[in-house]
């Protein structure tokens, strides 16, 4: 029989040391168009609150896309988190 190897989860470790996931949306304008405005919705695992990883991929947009970014809306959420503890004050038994 033929071992399985186990490939790490990457995503898990960064969680664990405080990544959290990030979503970003960017309203750009379009080249040809400038009155216009385009939403791109791009969505990582980042560390808060320098954001390192957005702030590398924004910088390679502006340097390297046509479309000039018009605003940039940022919503993140850790996804593992402490439990939570509530004290029970009476228990009840019914049939």
């Amino acid at each position: 029989m033929k071992k399985r190897r186990r490939i790490p989860n990457r995503d898990m470790g960064k969680m664990l040391k405080g990544y959290c996931l990030t979503t970003a949306e960017v309203l750009y304008r379009i080249p040809d168009y400038p009155t216009l405005l385009q939403s791109f919705i791009w969505q990582t695992l980042d560390l808060p609150p320098e954001y390192p990883t957005l702030l590398k991929f924004l910088n390679y947009w502006d340097s390297n896309l046509d479309g000039p970014i018009h605003s940039v809306t940022l919503a993140s959420t850790n996804l593992i988190k402490p439990s939570s503890i509530r004290r029970v004050d009476n228990v009840w038994t019914l049939h």
